[in-house]
């Protein structure tokens, strides 16, 4: 498996898809990165030689926020919005959803499993 910038990435898959396993690299981003290093989109990520293992390092670290970096940025986001007392911020500590979605059937994962309550006896 050829490590890039740190993850290993799934070497029986074609380039374009073994590079969304790396955190903050969709489809999208995936195929602009290959047509700027001028690689094959349809080879195999085990096929890739030292050299173009090193270039494509060098292209995600110097120009795009990905893995730790993007990770911890979204986490600051959170914790900021968590601070000052935000709306969002207060759906985030909750654990509901903090973008509109109905949370009288869905959302269960979030909310956690349904808990029944029982009727009061007279």
């Amino acid at each position: 498996m050829p490590r890039v910038i740190g993850i290993d990435i799934p070497d029986n898959k074609r380039l374009e898809i073994s590079l969304t396993y790396i955190f903050g690299i969709g489809r999208h981003l995936s195929n602009q990165i290959i047509q700027r290093l001028g690689l094959n989109p349809n080879v195999r990520a085990q096929a890739l030689t030292q050299d173009e293992i090193a270039r494509l390092n060098g292209l995600l670290q110097a120009e795009y926020t990905v893995e730790g970096d993007l990770r911890r940025q979204v986490q600051n986001n959170i914790k900021r919005l968590v601070s000052i007392h935000s709306y969002r911020g207060l759906r985030h500590r909750v654990g509901l959803p903090c973008r509109g979605q109905r949370t009288k059937t869905n959302s269960r994962t979030r909310k956690g499993r349904r808990k029944t309550v029982a009727n009061k006896k007279k």
